[in-house]
């Protein structure tokens, strides 16, 4: 899990130069954030297919709209707020969800394999976590959407209380509370694992 959203450094001029419509400027710019918007579509609609969706929908939609941006500093917020948005309108356009763990999912962690032989973490480990992973998954993809964007923004894309409050357009309060039900619920639906 990657915590290193807040720390992301956006050169002040990027949004300047995206307000200008200069071309090298969106690749920086998707090339920056791209990644973990991709990573949040993941999460939040649950197929990598549908994540390229919101990806593609996200910055079609910023790119479209960055001449509105008021509050450059405010970027991170303004873009996970458009993929919010298209995650929850893919959500509606699509019912049906895949229960299915990824390849890439069942196999070690390379960080954690280096120096040991390929087969040192499989087979019963990497199942294990495989399992796991995939029924936490589930679980937050049961979640209603608004519990959902808050547990992921939050928890797994390692946003601050009040960024996430400015994507959703919420108070912190709000933040707080429907994180704290969406974990409970997380918790509720895994049941006995530790």
């Amino acid at each position: 899990m990657d915590k290193g959203l807040g720390k992301i450094q956006i050169p002040p001029d990027l949004i300047r130069r995206l307000q200008r419509e200069e071309p090298a400027a969106f690749d920086e710019f998707f090339e920056l954030l791209g990644p973990r918007v991709l990573r949040f579509g993941i999460r939040m609609c649950g197929e990598r297919e549908d994540a390229r969706d919101v990806l593609q929908e996200t910055f079609l939609k910023a790119l479209d709209s960055v001449k509105e941006l008021r509050h450059p500093e405010a970027v991170r917020s303004w873009l996970f707020r458009i993929a919010a948005n298209a995650c929850l309108m893919k959500r509606r356009r699509s019912k049906f969800l895949k229960e299915e763990v990824a390849l890439d999912d069942a196999l070690p962690n390379p960080a954690e394999m280096q120096g040991k032989p390929f087969w040192a973490g499989l087979p019963d480990r990497a199942l294990e976590d495989a399992e796991l992973r995939g029924r936490i998954r589930r679980a937050v993809l049961d979640l209603p959407p608004l519990y959902r964007s808050v547990l992921v923004m939050r928890d797994m894309e390692g946003m601050d209380t009040g960024d996430v409050a400015s994507a959703l357009g919420v108070s912190r309060d709000v933040v707080k509370m429907r994180l704290h039900r969406a974990r409970a619920k997380v918790r509720e639906a895994l049941g006995g694992v530790r």
